[in-house]
């Protein structure tokens, strides 16, 4: 199973690339299983900026949206991928 993963901003230039193909062989996916394989993937870098250091868990202002759809809204990182889907881990968004 193929899933899409866009990168934005500071992620972006970790991973060196705005988009990335992950193949799983797997045909049950959670986005906790797409952040697992791209910190294997790209190492201590994406742990620092992804995850919490303490609790080993996604740093609360990323926002993680599965087809544009917030993750928030549907099982959080148990949210279940599909062939073709696009993985979008999102930056704080600010304004004023």
């Amino acid at each position: 199973m193929q899933v899409k993963v866009r990168f934005f901003t500071s992620l972006r230039e970790i991973v060196g690339t705005r988009e990335e193909t992950l193949t799983f062989p797997e045909n049950k996916v959670t986005v906790d299983a797409v952040l697992n394989a791209l910190l294997q993937k790209h190492g201590k870098p994406f742990e620092e900026y992804v995850y919490e250091a303490k609790t080993a868990q996604p740093k609360g202002f990323l926002q993680f949206l599965v087809n544009g759809n917030s993750t928030s809204t549907l099982s959080g990182l148990q949210t279940e991928l599909r062939e073709g889907d696009v993985l979008a881990i999102l930056p704080p968004v600010g304004g004023g």
